[in-house]
């Protein structure tokens, strides 16, 4: 299975004021494994980064006056994502942006005509529910190092992505009756990466305690008359 992990960055967040995807960046999983091949560019907004989007991220007007528009890049950015499973954080909030660059470059199609996406933010809601489910609250959760994270940083977010979906899906694909892992139960794999991570001992009976649990049976089957139960199930056990 081939995967996209995504991220943008724009100059503000609301799309219905005019704002724009100033960087993409992805990072390309093969069966749940980083292949290696990245996608990544800066683009020209063709208007300015509102203040509070660039304490965010640091991308600055002058800097991006040089890079190419989103209409330039387009062809390559959907060669590169097209058939994959875009995987996303808060997806709603990237795919809207994409959908509206694509329109504007006259594509005529939307991303969902070219990839299937998963939103590792529901994924996240259903396994935690009630918490925060931030990518920095799921690094700590999972214990993903984001410390490099002072600004935001489309490639950097996607690749902090990566090992936040891999730790929160279980790490390696799932496996399922009809081997598809993208049908497997996300909280299911995430409940069985944590069982397989605790390590549960077991303690035998030295042969002082098994003498005197005999005495303990001999004791309750004088009192009752008959066979102790642990004693008949076992024996039933060791006939099967």
């Amino acid at each position: 299975m081939r995967q996209i992990v995504l991220d943008t960055e724009t100059t503000g967040l609301e799309l219905a004021d005019g704002h724009r995807i100033i960087e993409i960046g992805c990072i390309e999983l093969m069966h749940r494994r980083p292949s290696g091949r990245t996608w990544q560019r800066y683009l020209q907004p063709e208007r300015e980064v509102e203040a509070g989007a660039l304490a965010v991220h640091g991308i600055t007007n002058e800097f991006l006056a040089s890079q190419p528009r989103f209409a330039e890049v387009a062809a390559e950015f959907l060669e590169f994502i097209e058939g994959a499973e875009l995987v996303i954080h808060n997806a709603p909030f990237d795919v809207g942006f994409l959908d509206a660059e694509l329109a504007k470059a006259g594509v005529g199609k939307a991303i969902a005509d070219f990839c299937r996406v998963v939103d590792t933010l529901v994924v996240a809601r259903q396994l935690h529910p009630g918490q925060r489910n931030s990518l920095d609250a799921l690094c700590k959760r999972y214990g993903v190092d984001n410390s490099r994270r002072d600004l935001h940083g489309a490639l950097l977010d996607a690749r902090i992505l990566v090992d936040v979906y891999l730790a929160m899906t279980g790490g390696q694909a799932a496996l399922t009756l009809d081997g598809d892992p993208a049908t497997a139960d996300p909280r299911a794999a995430a409940e069985r990466r944590l069982r397989g991570a605790v390590q549960i001992p077991v303690i035998r009976a030295n042969a002082q305690e098994l003498a005197a649990h005999g005495r303990s049976l001999e004791a309750i089957e004088r009192a009752s008359n008959g066979e102790a139960l642990f004693r008949a199930t076992d024996r039933r056990a060791g006939e099967g």
